[in-house]
């Protein structure tokens, strides 16, 4: 009896070997695949995961997503098909689009990929995108172009015959030299001279303005993103930023104005000036501030009452109001409780 029992457990755990290939598979637990990266470049991560059963969807599985690692992935997702890639040509290798299939990606003739390569193989992923949709760039006869200190190759022109490279510079320098060269044929393909140079950036000395005084220690050349500053003399107010700043193009940012008082073009006459009713006189030196604001007193001959016209100073300029006379000597010193400002105001409609 306990031969036969043997037996028979023999025969379970052979039946049990051989029904597990059945079961599980390589996409079931992999051995090789990669530890999750964050925010792989051009992939879209799914939800991490060990097993299937971690996966919040009953139609998801735990399978192996590239360098997102173990992820759930939706049963039977596809990427579009077909698929559009400049100067090259893609073809399905499993003639299926399900996630984990393939296709290659051949640059056409006189292309490569910007790794060098003229053909590479393109995955389905987890987010429905293929992994490889890179464009194909001309390849020229002449070599790859000749590199430059502080610069670098832009694009420009993709026909092989006489393809194009152009330079630029990186922030803080300036080309000098032809931006754009050539790939020619003469005896040999080669490419046109001369090579462009990228010379650092440099601000002239910051200019002088009127009324005004340089902060700064003066020198020949100043750097990009360097700061100067400026005072203005005694008297004048500054209208603008009391600093400049040497921009990327050599230039300096706009300069201050060193703005002058204005004086009160009147004698005989009160004012409203920062909120006070004053006579002219009371205002010291009877100037008032760059941008400072005055009210005259103007009459209104209908109704014979008074009302008020505002006018504003600009740099040592303070106009009068159309409306505003000033009194005579006879009306200010004989009648003084008749001048316009005196009277009753008008009153608002």
């Amino acid at each position: 009896m306990a031969r036969m029992d043997l037996k028979r457990n023999f025969a379970i755990a052979v039946l049990l070997v051989l029904y597990m290939p059945a079961v599980f598979n390589e996409q079931d637990v992999p051995d090789d695949c990669p530890t999750r990266k964050e925010n792989p470049k051009g992939q879209t991560c799914q939800k991490a995961c060990a097993q299937d059963q971690d996966c919040p969807r009953k139609k998801q599985r735990c399978l192996c997503d590239g360098e997102c690692g173990m992820s759930c992935i939706t049963a039977r997702s596809t990427c579009p098909w077909p698929v559009t890639i400049d100067n090259a040509d893609t073809a399905l290798i499993q003639e299926t689009k399900n996630f984990g299939d393939q296709m290659t990606v051949r640059c056409q003739p006189g292309f490569k990929m910007a790794s060098g390569l003229e053909m590479a193989h393109s995955r389905c992923q987890g987010d429905k995108k293929w992994s490889v949709t890179a464009s194909c760039d001309a390849v020229s006869p002449c070599g790859d172009p000749p590199g430059i200190d502080n610069g670098y190759l832009g694009k420009d022109g993709n026909a092989v015959k006489g393809l194009t490279a152009q330079y630029k510079c990186n922030r803080g320098f300036r080309l000098e030299g032809p931006e754009v060269i050539e790939c020619l044929q003469n005896q040999t393909w080669s490419w046109s001279n001369p090579v462009p140079v990228c010379k650092k950036i440099y601000c002239p000395p910051p200019p002088e303005i009127k009324e005004g005084i340089l902060v700064a220690v003066k020198k020949q050349e100043y750097e990009i993103s360097e700061v100067t500053y400026y005072m203005c003399k005694r008297n004048f107010l500054m209208d603008g930023s009391h600093s400049i700043t040497c921009l990327d193009n050599g230039q300096w940012s706009e300069p201050p104005a060193c703005r002058a008082r204005c004086k009160v073009p009147v004698q005989r006459s009160k004012v409203i000036y920062k909120g006070r009713k004053v006579w002219v006189t009371e205002i010291e030196e009877g100037l008032v501030h760059h941008s400072e604001t005055v009210d005259f007193f103007c009459k209104n001959a209908t109704e014979a009452c008074s009302y008020t016209a505002a006018t504003k100073c600009f740099d040592g300029v303070l106009p009068l109001p159309d409306c505003y006379e000033e009194p005579t000597w006879v009306q200010y010193h004989i009648f003084p409780k008749k001048l316009v400002s005196e009277i009753a105001e008008c009153q608002e409609r």
